[in-house]
């Protein structure tokens, strides 16, 4: 079992950029590894996979082009680069981890959040 534990939040201005992390409690080399986000009043959605290499992404349609997800491995480390932030990016971040190669769908570890906030 991993522990994650999420970093890098806070508030920004629209346009602005922030780099959110999630430091693993052991190795994640055999992890897929995910981003999500719920904000208030709407359900957990998908922001970004990626598979236990980093050789294969995933990124919603809603951050295509302005997030980045990515991985080091030595670090034990996952990364979302979130670039031209808009409030509707607002929410709190989560990061998660499964076995399951498949980069959407149910993952197993999840760590506490961490909040966004973008002001317009």
């Amino acid at each position: 079992q991993v522990q994650l534990v999420e970093s890098g939040g806070g508030l920004v201005q629209a346009g602005d950029s922030l780099r959110l992390s999630c430091a693993a409690s052991g190795r994640i080399n055999s992890y897929t590894m995910g981003w999500f986000r719920q904000a208030p009043g709407k359900e957990r959605e998908f922001v970004a996979g990626i598979d236990w290499i980093g050789g294969a992404t995933d990124h919603a349609d809603s951050v295509k082009g302005r997030f980045t997800i990515s991985r080091d491995n030595a670090k034990n480390t996952v990364y979302l680069q979130m670039n031209s932030l808009e409030p509707e990016d607002t929410a709190v971040y989560y990061c998660a981890a499964k076995f399951n190669p498949t980069l959407g769908g149910e993952y197993d570890f999840w760590g506490q959040g961490t909040q966004v906030t973008v002001s317009s």
